[in-house]
């Protein structure tokens, strides 16, 4: 894992390293930065240059025997602590013959899905219904792998992905080494809700900062390595909205007529149109999960953009020209202020039901009505 393979965040991989060559490395660092942010990728980076035989100004080899053991994560000298279903009371000793080996599978986790969440991990796993944690006997493991020599000699680095999921005891067994390790051991804490780590543990952390990938990131990335056209990155980008592990998500579920889509679906939802609706309600509900939800996003990505363009914030706009004629005509024509808050509204909570597995035959017939009583309210009697 090279810092090469993260796009962007030049002010971070600058930073980083120099404090390596400066010596001035915390012994503990807190990677934090928002879900489909490079947290995790910015970790191993950093782990790979400081087993690196023949590191260079702003990046590892890449070729050296510990750069390609780092590439599948296999250093001897790495070790990895992550959340795991509980066992109710904490065992000293696990039958062995029971005991599943999860490391290979947090590896091949942070190679293939580096941008991916802890519902990533639970879904890969089938931990579904089960509550998972770091235990204390998982802390105990920890002290005690980094209570050996280095293996060839150089830095012992634990990584503690989701430290979130510690548990109390866990924790506490392990602020004495968080707080004076052995020489050249190094803790990488990984997550994306430090506002959920005990204070004890932040405390004993330097914290850094990953932001989230800008659309331009996002964009030339998707393009660069071939996972889509131009076209579609420009429109995948603002829905993604600086989360790696959504653009990934969308790229075969985003097409470029998702846009036109929303604009008809507006339309006969604005002229009341109920068998037009009807087939607009078949042809999405027939979507699969991803694709309906990718359709929300783009129909909160349209109310955003009208916000933007009544509020004459062009620059900021991200939608392509094509569509911008729809969506200035609709914010100057159909859609106030307190409409498009409605209509939101209507869409985000939609979305909330559509995660959770609501019908969405059912959903997509409420929000078109719903939405086609705000655009054009029915006269009422005076």
């Amino acid at each position: 894992m090279l810092f090469s393979s993260i796009p962007g965040h030049k002010e971070v991989k600058d930073k980083i390293i120099n404090a390596v060559k400066t010596n001035h490395l915390a012994h503990a660092l807190l990677f934090h930065g928002p879900e489909g942010s490079p947290n995790l990728k910015m970790a191993l980076a950093l782990a790979t240059y400081l087993h690196c035989e023949n590191p260079g100004d702003q990046d590892a080899c890449g070729v050296c025997p510990s750069c390609q053991k780092m590439a599948k994560l296999v250093h001897p000298d790495i070790n990895f602590s992550f959340p795991l279903p509980g066992e109710g009371k904490d065992k000293e000793e696990e039958d062995e013959k029971k005991k599943v080996d999860f490391l290979a599978s947090f590896r091949s986790f942070a190679l293939s899905t580096p941008y991916g969440s802890v519902s990533d991990w639970i879904y890969l796993n089938d931990f579904e219904k089960k509550q998972l944690n770091i235990s204390k006997s998982a802390a105990r493991q920890i002290i005690k792998t980094l209570s050996l020599k280095s293996f060839e000699g150089g830095y012992k680095i634990m990584v503690i992905w989701s430290p979130e999921f510690m548990h109390i005891n866990a924790a506490n067994a392990l602020l004495k080494i968080l707080e004076e390790p052995a020489e050249k051991t190094i803790f990488l804490l990984v997550t994306s809700h430090p506002e959920q780590l005990l204070t004890t543990i932040l405390s004993r952390t330097q914290k850094v900062m990953i932001r989230a990938f800008s659309d331009e990131e996002i964009m030339d990335h998707l393009v660069n390595e071939k996972f889509c056209s131009r076209e579609v990155a420009t429109q995948i980008a603002p829905l993604a909205d600086g989360n790696m592990r959504e653009a990934y998500r969308m790229i075969d579920q985003v097409e470029d007529e998702n846009t036109a889509l929303i604009r008809d679906w507006f339309r006969v939802c604005y002229s009341i149109q109920v068998n037009e609706m009807m087939a607009f309600v078949e042809n999405f509900s027939g979507k699969d999960k991803e694709a309906q939800k990718s359709l929300l996003l783009s129909a909160i990505n349209v109310i955003r953009e009208v916000l933007l363009d009544k509020s004459q914030l062009f620059e900021l706009m991200r939608s392509a020209e094509s569509d911008r004629d729809f969506i200035h005509k609709l914010g100057v024509n159909v859609l106030d202020e307190d409409k498009l808050a409605k209509i939101y509204e209507l869409i985000n909570r939609a979305s909330y039901y559509l995660e959770r597995n609501a019908n969405a035959k059912i959903l997509f017939a409420d929000l078109s009505f719903s939405i086609a009583r705000i655009l054009k309210p029915l006269q009422t009697a005076s």
